[in-house]
Order: C-alpha cells, then structure tokens, then sequence
C-alpha cells in the first residue's frame, strides 16, 4: 500500500494513528518484499500476523498463504481492514492483544476440533512490546516454526548479539531460536515515520533447545540473576543474587569451564546451559 492510499484511507475514516499503540503503517514496498520472501510463505502455511493495521502486509500474505489470522487490539483499524482485505476469505480479522488472548484458540478457530497447528509469525511488532511479544511466543505451548518480525533496530542487533554482547533478550530467544537479521529499513519506510530505523529478523524456532535444561524457569532465575549487574563479574555478582556462596559459584564456575572473570554478557546460551547444569541442585 502507498504512502498516498494509506493516508487516503486514514482520512476516509477519520483515524488518527495512535503513538501509544505503536502505529506506523508499512508504506514501502520494497520492505513488504523483504518480509514476505524471508516468511517463504507456502500455500499450505497458517500466517498469524500481530497488528495488521491498515492490511498493507495482510494481503501480501493472504495472496500466498492458506489462511491469515490478523490479530489487531485496535477497533478503529477493523472497517478498513474489513475494506482493503474485502477479496480475500482467507483472512480472520481478530480482536484481540497478543499478550492476553488465548493462544491455541486463535490458532484454532471458533468451533474448530482442537487440534495441533503448525504456524508463522510475520508481523511488524509495536517497538514498546517487542521484548514481551517475543517471550510470549517462544515460551507458548505451541510455538511458531518461524518469526519473521520487524523491529526497532537496536532491538534487532540485541536479538542477534553473539558472546561479548549477549542480554536477557538474546539469551531469552537465542536459547529457543535461530534469529538473523534479513533486511534494514529506514524509518520512511513507514507512515507516520518513527524516530528510529527498522530490521527485519527472521527466527528459526528449534524443535528442542540447543541447551539441555530440565528446568526452564530455574535456567533463566540463572541468567536474570546474571544480569542483575551486569557490570560486574559473575563469580561477584551470582553468590548473593542466588543465596550462595562466593566458593560455590566458583567452583560451578570452573566446572562449567566459565573463566571466574567473565561478565554475562560474555557467555553464549550454550555457556548458561553448563552452568545451570552445574548450580541446578542448588537452585531448587
């Protein structure tokens, strides 16, 4: 959708776009290119798009997918959707938040035979809940098989960081997830324009996690405990955040062949995993 029938459609319907709910709509078509080529939509695929906005990446996925569940918190946005996306019966206008609805309902259908749902998430996420949206997916029940989301750009490099600039969220999707950074957009690329600059991230959701743990919330009391303080390092900052010892965290430590004088942000998913396995005893 241009830049012209976007603002066209906004003042046929009297929206203004709201700061608070994230909204910048897609208005370049090269960058709706580069999102649906990275999703390598199939037309058996189940596209769950987050914010469909004014249908702009809706209907490029409906032309190549089976079936399109466009979740949109905002009511306003449903009569141009319900315009725009007139032609394509394969489409599910949804109302909803994606951190509060029902997951495997949406995926199912009203009326549906419950039943296990293999699907995508392309969708150009609210930069205020990116973080949020990403946890609530990856750590879902029935996760997507791929993301392919756009984010602020800062969030994307954090997403892909390697072992030197690792953080919560790298460690958090990395430890579910492949993700690489596809394309780079400027902030023109959307209307009204944001303050920052947009990447594209593409994540490949692994079957099982790289990392053997047994405990999924005791591994990330781990991590948090962390980079509670960052700055310091782990065999300093662990023992109190875990009610330890000093002695005890270094001995994981050097069990796990973790150097004593590391930061957090040093340490790959792989390296919180021999650790954890390391303390787990003492973390229950």
């Amino acid at each position: 959708m241009s830049l012209g029938e976007t603002r066209r459609l906004l003042r046929e319907f009297n929206i203004r776009p709201k700061k608070s709910l994230g909204q910048n709509f897609l208005v370049s078509d090269t960058l709706l290119r580069a999102i649906t080529s990275a999703a390598e939509i199939d037309t058996k695929d189940t596209i769950l798009e987050i914010g469909a906005g004014l249908g702009t990446l809706t209907r490029a996925l409906a032309e190549r997918a089976q079936r399109v569940i466009a979740l949109e918190v905002d009511e306003r946005l449903f009569l141009p959707l319900r315009q725009v996306l007139q032609d394509y019966p394969n489409v599910e206008i949804v109302q909803g938040n994606i951190l509060k609805i029902d997951l495997a309902q949406l995926l199912e259908g009203p009326g549906e035979v419950p039943k296990e749902v293999n699907y995508k998430v392309v969708a150009n996420l609210p930069y205020y809940a990116t973080s949020a949206i990403l946890r609530r997916l990856l750590e879902a029940a029935r996760k997507p098989q791929l993301l392919v989301v756009t984010v602020q750009r800062e969030v994307g490099e954090r997403l892909v960081a390697g072992p030197g600039q690792m953080s919560i969220l790298s460690v958090s999707v990395q430890f579910y997830g492949w993700p690489r950074i596809v394309a780079r957009a400027p902030a023109r690329a959307f209307y009204p324009p944001p303050k920052v600059a947009s990447a594209v991230v593409r994540i490949d959701v692994y079957e099982e996690p790289p990392a053997e743990v047994d405990d999924v919330e005791a591994f990330f009391s781990l991590v948090r405990g962390g980079f509670a303080q960052r700055r310091k390092y782990l065999k300093n900052s662990l023992p109190p955040r875990l009610e330890l010892s000093a002695d005890q965290v270094t001995s994981a430590l050097r069990r796990a062949k973790i150097e004593e004088t590391l930061r957090p942000q040093a340490l790959s998913v792989e390296d919180w995993a021999r650790l954890y396995q390391e303390l787990a005893p003492k973390l229950r």
